[in-house]
């Protein structure tokens, strides 16, 4: 399985000391050298979150025309994974989402990657993922998903 992943999943879980969660998950992680530089501007060890792989795309053309859109990890996140064929790029914002949506990406979110570590049974439960996310992280998420979500995960 080929993971690409943008910003916003790694550097979260890395805030609440649960990076290890993307190594159980995905044997290897691809990641762009802006979103690599965005992690370690933000506190985040790279080094130690051994399932990270740097790969720039070699596309620039696409990284640029995915700029006047998007920020650059989010553009070459979505550049690389078009380039390498990815089973799915792990994305959060909003705006990156729907334009790898609507590229033909299967994108899952922090809370995707959550619920399949309940799933596999890597975690008990998602609420105090949620609750370490929210407090430690400052990761937002709104009342009404977040009631949804665990609704779904049975909590």
């Amino acid at each position: 399985m080929i993971v690409v992943s943008d910003t916003s999943p790694v550097l979260n879980l890395a805030r609440i000391g649960q990076s290890n969660l993307l190594c159980l998950l995905y044997r290897e992680i691809l990641i762009p050298g802006t979103v690599a530089e965005e992690l370690v501007r933000n506190g985040a060890d790279v080094r130690s979150i051994s399932c990270l792989a740097v790969r720039e795309p070699s596309d620039m053309e696409a990284v640029r025309r995915l700029q006047s859109e998007l920020d650059p990890g989010e553009a070459a996140a979505i550049a690389l994974a078009l380039e390498v064929d990815a089973d799915m790029i792990l994305a959060d914002e909003r705006k990156g989402r729907k334009k790898a949506a609507e590229m033909g990406l299967e994108v899952v979110g922090l809370l995707g990657v959550i619920s399949e570590a309940k799933r596999r049974r890597l975690i008990p439960a998602c609420r105090p993922m949620l609750d370490a996310l929210e407090r430690d992280a400052r990761f937002w998420i709104s009342r009404r998903l977040r009631d949804r979500f665990l609704a779904i995960a049975g909590e």
